[in-house]
């Protein structure tokens, strides 16, 4: 019960409140809903990634294990996830927002502070999670924005967005310049740090710009495909996760990150792909709205389950 009030009070609620002010003061002004999906790709999403991955210490043989767990992991959900798609016959842009809203998860202001709680603020684990988000950070400004895209643009154009997206570059940066023990100017570090901290909000709020300009009641089809996805970020997630800590063998400790990594709901840049690039922003929205709330009772019960509190 502990831990179900402190991902209640600790994540979801404060969530919730930034989510409500989007809808809010989107039907009170009418937002550019573009122009904060803009903000969140171009400028606040690489300034987290980069202060993340410049400022943690992370071992080659650590770097290895999880790079290795997460192509595992992720080929496992897509494989389940092509066998739904196919038994429910979606389209083509339907098609990519599942893709988008299972294998895309919400390691950053979700994934870190559970994280934080299942292990005690343990600096190991915490590295696990913040490789585990550059990797669902650089995942949909490439693969996602070509799965948005692919029923309807060619390679050539997609190829030139996917090479736009600063993510892709600040990574190798980070890692460089950490190598190299480049150090940061004073002021750019601060700077890097407002931007950083911009992150969060944004894209919370701009999830919530989103949800308000929805009209009408869901459809009964829209939401049975909420439930779908939602059910294989965070019932499969964690089960495929487990399947896959099995068969590397890996230690406990980093096994338990991982799996609590998987565990987390639908991550806000599906929401965001979807509404840059124009496809099924509805269902986006609900989904990770819905698996947000549901990951309440589903989180607790794997952290429980690891015995890791």
């Amino acid at each position: 019960m502990d831990i179900f009030l402190h991902i209640l009070w600790n994540n979801v609620l404060p969530l919730s409140v930034i989510i409500s002010l989007g809808i809010i003061l989107h039907r009170i002004f009418n937002l550019d809903i573009k122009t904060l999906s803009k903000l969140n790709f171009y400028l606040f999403s690489p300034a987290i990634i980069f202060e993340l991955l410049y400022g943690t210490a992370i071992s080659l043989q650590l770097f290895g294990q999880v790079m290795l767990f997460f192509v595992l992991f992720m080929l496992a959900q897509y494989a389940l996830l092509e066998a739904v798609i196919r038994l429910r016959k979606y389209d083509g842009g339907k098609k990519a927002a599942m893709r988008n809203s299972v294998l895309f998860y919400n390691s950053a202001n979700y994934g870190i502070p559970i994280n934080q709680l299942a292990f005690s603020a343990n600096a190991y684990t915490l590295s696990v999670q913040i490789l585990i988000m550059m990797m669902q950070s650089l995942v949909p400004n490439t693969y996602g924005i070509y799965n948005v895209n692919a029923h309807k643009a060619d390679w050539r154009e997609i190829r030139k967005v996917i090479l736009s997206m600063p993510v892709i570059y600040v990574i190798p940066l980070a890692f460089l310049m950490r190598w190299l023990h480049v150090p940061l100017p004073e002021f750019l570090s601060i700077s890097v740090g407002y931007l950083s901290n911009a992150f969060i909000g944004t894209a919370l709020f701009t999830l919530g710009v989103q949800l308000g300009s929805m009209n009408g009641m869901l459809t009964r089809k829209l939401a049975l495909d909420v439930g779908i996805a939602s059910a294989l970020r965070l019932l499969a997630g964690p089960l495929l996760a487990w399947g896959v800590v099995l068969l590397l063998h890996l230690d406990g400790m980093m096994s338990a990150a991982l799996i609590v990594s998987s565990a987390v709901p639908t991550s806000l840049s599906s929401v965001l792909l979807a509404v840059e690039f124009d496809n099924e922003k509805d269902f986006a929205s609900q989904t990770v709205l819905i698996s947000t709330a549901l990951s309440i009772v589903t989180v607790t019960m794997v952290i429980y389950l690891l015995r890791v509190s």
